[in-house]
């Protein structure tokens, strides 16, 4: 018998917003080799999710440039769609220019601490 998952752990190893998918898969176990087929052979509603979104919290943050503490800092507390998350991009509000050199400082000390010694 195959080990199955949470429907909320196969959304994330799929890198999408749990419910934004079909009911079905918000409420039925999933086997590993599922997940790997709708890795492999995607059906359209997992396209259209991976396309549009809405997006989970990682997804979002890395398409804006920012952590995702800094979307919490923000008071993003909501899924993003891909509009809305390109609306933010050509317009960037303060807070997102703040969080996006704030996230840039981070990732530039972890690397140099990464590649000290």
């Amino acid at each position: 018998m195959s080990q199955t998952m949470k429907p909320a752990t196969a959304a994330a190893k799929l890198g999408i917003h749990l419910p934004a998918a079909p009911e079905d898969f918000q409420n039925t176990p999933i086997t590993r080799a599922e997940v790997d087929e709708l890795r492999a052979n995607p059906p359209q509603w997992l396209v259209d999710l991976r396309r549009n979104g809405p997006f989970p919290r990682d997804v979002m943050a890395q398409k804006l440039g920012v952590s995702k503490s800094g979307l919490a800092r923000s008071g993003i507390t909501e899924a993003l769609t891909s509009d809305q998350i390109g609306e933010l991009i050509a317009d960037p509000p303060e807070w997102l220019v703040h969080e996006r050199q704030v996230h840039r400082k981070v990732t530039i000390e972890e690397n140099r601490l990464r590649n000290r010694g």
